[in-house]
């Protein structure tokens, strides 16, 4: 463990870890990012051209618009550590004001410890994925796990959305709008979708149902996805079902695992925050983008609450 105490450790990168340290780099804070070993980036560093972040007339790929947050982060002091926190310790001693006042320290897989007087969490969240024959070989190119991201691509053609709770049918309706149909393959009868959703479903001429059934496989040639076998959980039964975008929407999963409950989680595993704020349950740690939100999950809004988070870090240091 070194002896150096920092102003401040990011744990996590994409747009909201970087967005915070530019702005605390900015500060004058030169905070250091634990960016992660295999995917410093986040989620965009696996997506090909993003059209709908502001800036970009014609559009960016993912990981320009990455590496372009990354060396602004860079340019304002930000240090970049490229390994993975495995655990962390944000207590202090019996007192709140000894918690208040604690230094926190973060342990990387590859044994340092860094000790910090703030801590922002940006670690993200994962898709959960189907884990079928062709759903890797085909990602970005047919299969997708955002549809306000990927819909446009797919205008006027066949479009499977698979899973059944609001975030699928708020996909499958979304996508109405783009592809010649939609088809929301959903393992079992019955939706997990409140009512009014589905009604909403159901009434879109766009949108059919493959209830009962799960994707076997995702199909396609050098051009990309062509379509999904379905198995009937039923009958047992396979079918193919021309698609040429699949979004798989079946929940999402926070990168929380290794803060071991040092803060306070939802029963999801979402950090929890202080109102509009980014305020965690402890004093000095704060937390932006997807491991916080659930519902927008966009890397407009995840850089804005790294913003925000950068803002209210630099808040708590100067008050202490």
């Amino acid at each position: 463990m070194s002896d150096e105490i920092r102003d401040v450790v990011i744990i996590g990168s994409g747009p909201a870890g970087y967005t915070a340290a530019i702005y605390l780099g900015r500060a004058g804070y030169r905070p250091l990012m634990i960016a992660g070993a295999l995917t410093p980036g986040g989620q965009l560093v696996n997506t090909t051209e993003v059209e709908n972040f502001p800036g970009f007339p014609d559009g960016v790929m993912g990981p320009d618009l990455m590496d372009a947050m990354l060396k602004q982060a860079e340019k304002f002091g930000t240090e970049i550590v490229y390994d993975d926190v495995v655990s962390v310790d944000f207590g202090g001693g019996d007192s709140a004001d000894d918690d208040a006042n604690a230094v926190k320290s973060v342990t990387v897989d590859g044994g340092d410890t860094y000790r910090a007087r703030a801590v922002v969490v940006t670690t993200g969240s994962s898709y959960r994925k189907l884990g079928v024959p062709g759903e890797e070989e085909f990602s970005g190119r047919g299969v997708s796990y955002c549809a306000t991201c990927d819909g446009f691509f797919f205008r006027n053609q066949p479009i499977v959305v698979v899973g059944g709770g609001d975030s699928a049918f708020e996909e499958a309706l979304f996508l109405s709008r783009f592809g010649s149909s939609v088809t929301l393959v959903h393992r079992r009868e019955e939706f997990r979708a409140s009512k009014i959703m589905v009604d909403r479903a159901r009434e879109n001429e766009k949108i059919s149902f493959a209830t009962n059934a799960v994707v076997e496989s995702v199909n396609g040639d050098d051009s990309g996805a062509q379509s999904v076998t379905l198995r009937d959980v039923v009958s047992g039964e396979t079918r193919e079902l021309p698609a040429n975008g699949i979004f798989v929407a079946i929940g999402h999963t926070p990168c929380t695992g290794f803060l071991g409950g040092a803060v306070k989680l939802d029963e999801d595993g979402y950090i929890v925050v202080d109102g509009a704020s980014t305020r965690t349950s402890v004093p000095g740690v704060f937390a932006a983008g997807d491991v916080v939100d659930r519902t927008y999950r966009q890397a407009i809004s995840a850089a804005g609450m790294g913003c925000r988070a950068a803002l209210d870090a630099q808040a708590y240091l100067t008050a202490e």
